[in-house]
């Protein structure tokens, strides 16, 4: 059977869609790049923003309008909203996401051993970027309770998986050809403390680099209050990338405390100041939240100044996007859409500004690049670009196509949103 995939939202529906294509491959189907081609479409949906569900929907119905016989929808808006995806056409099963690891055998109704017999490598789907990075699922759900967040809801209580399952998809990720694995999860920094004898997420990461050959590791997001001091003596080891998000949603305490957010502007930025310290390099990326109900000028202002403070080394801003069933959107005093705009181009202002002055900072430097594409430029030329460990994007002339390659390049100048260099031949 041809087996169509596609995707809508964070890093880690990504991780659980290239899950699910290794376990349809290794069932002996063969995964296509056109939904047009396919027999069988699998759709990963979000929620996370009404633009995101929306989306979400647009995705299953060109899927239906290319003419697989069957979709399938799974994620986080189809758990939502099990009803409205089964009506939408060409839908013939949603699988809500407290089963969404079993997606494979109940779709194709094999038991799980199928799928252990033999390792698979993980392999990018076909048709998408070809991507360096594996983006692997260490664990699931959330036990926070910010007001904003549906997300919560869809993916129910956090849930960790074991040590032994991430290290089975890492080293997948690697026979695959990733040069660098990235943990997700939806709130990877309680990864562990569900066990029965409770771990920190410190321990996967230490146990990680200790026993795969991992070029590089990098972390996605994680809660400020999950970080202790001790956590960022981990870049002692160079095979963790020097690269920290952490969202904060507002600079303004009052905001904050609506948001039910366990942080302050003070604790956040002594936290910062703790990284920083332990990696000087360090890239601190960040999201933020404009127009939350009952966020004022004031208010505003306030975060606005904290943010600008910080010298993020880059950064999302989200107009404030009213999610049913949470208790934000509940809220009085919903700021105007025309004025969460406003402010929403201000934010990203400032953050674009920061950004600027961090990579400034590593002209004239050296940095090592892991080259996600190579494009023919001219015959015999290609432009390359990739990524730095502290989350440069970079781009250099090379005689010839090294995708998926770590070389060292001397950084030479800024483009709009990253810089330009010449690799170091030795």
């Amino acid at each position: 059977m041809k087996v169509f995939f596609d995707s809508i939202g964070c890093r880690l529906n990504q991780s659980e869609i290239e899950k699910y294509a290794s376990q349809f491959r290794a069932a002996g189907h063969e995964i296509v790049s056109d939904a047009a081609e396919a027999e069988l479409v699998v759709v990963n949906t979000c929620a996370v923003t009404a633009q995101a569900a929306s989306d979400s929907r647009q995705k299953i119905r060109q899927a239906s309008r290319a003419g697989s016989a069957e979709v399938v929808v799974t994620g986080c808006w189809s758990t939502l909203e099990p009803q409205q995806a089964l009506a939408l056409p060409g839908v013939t099963t949603v699988i809500p996401n407290v089963d969404k690891d079993r997606l494979a055998m109940e779709v194709l109704g094999l038991p799980v051993e199928v799928f252990d017999l033999e390792p698979v490598a993980r392999e990018p789907l076909p048709g998408a970027h070809l991507r360096t990075r594996a983006f692997i699922k260490v664990q699931d759900g959330c036990d926070n309770h910010c007001t904003f967040c549906i997300t919560r809801v869809a993916r129910g209580a956090g849930r960790s998986r074991s040590v032994e399952q991430v290290l089975a998809d890492v080293r997948a990720a690697l026979r695959g050809g990733a040069q660098e694995v990235v943990f997700t999860g939806v709130h990877l920094g309680s990864w562990g403390q569900d066990f029965e004898r409770p771990l920190h997420l410190r321990h996967l990461i230490e146990t990680t680099l200790a026993e795969s050959d991992a070029p590089r590791l990098r972390l996605s997001s994680l809660e400020p209050w999950d970080l202790e001091e001790d956590f960022f003596s981990l870049w002692e080891n160079p095979r963790l990338c020097r690269h920290l998000h952490l969202p904060l949603q507002s600079g303004c305490e009052a905001t904050l405390r609506r948001m039910a957010r366990k942080v302050t502007p003070h604790s956040f930025a002594r936290l910062v100041e703790t990284a920083r310290a332990a990696a000087p390099e360090l890239a601190v990326t960040t999201d933020v939240i404009v127009g939350f109900p009952g966020e004022t000028a004031e208010e505003f202002t306030q975060s606005l100044r904290f943010v600008e403070q910080m010298q993020f080394a880059a950064g999302h801003v989200f107009n404030y996007s009213a999610r049913p069933g949470t208790p934000a959107a509940r809220l009085p005093q919903q700021v105007a859409p025309p004025l969460r705009k406003a402010r929403s181009a201000e934010m990203r202002a400032v953050l674009a500004a920061a950004s600027l002055r961090y990579r400034l900072a590593f002209t004239g430097g050296e940095q090592e690049v892991l080259w996600e594409s190579a494009a023919q430029v001219a015959e015999g030329g290609f432009r390359l670009e990739g990524l730095t460990s502290n989350y440069l994007r970079v781009s250099a002339p090379c005689g010839e196509a090294r995708w998926n390659q770590i070389n060292r390049v001397r950084l030479q100048g800024l483009t709009a949103d990253g810089m330009y260099g010449s690799i170091c031949e030795d």
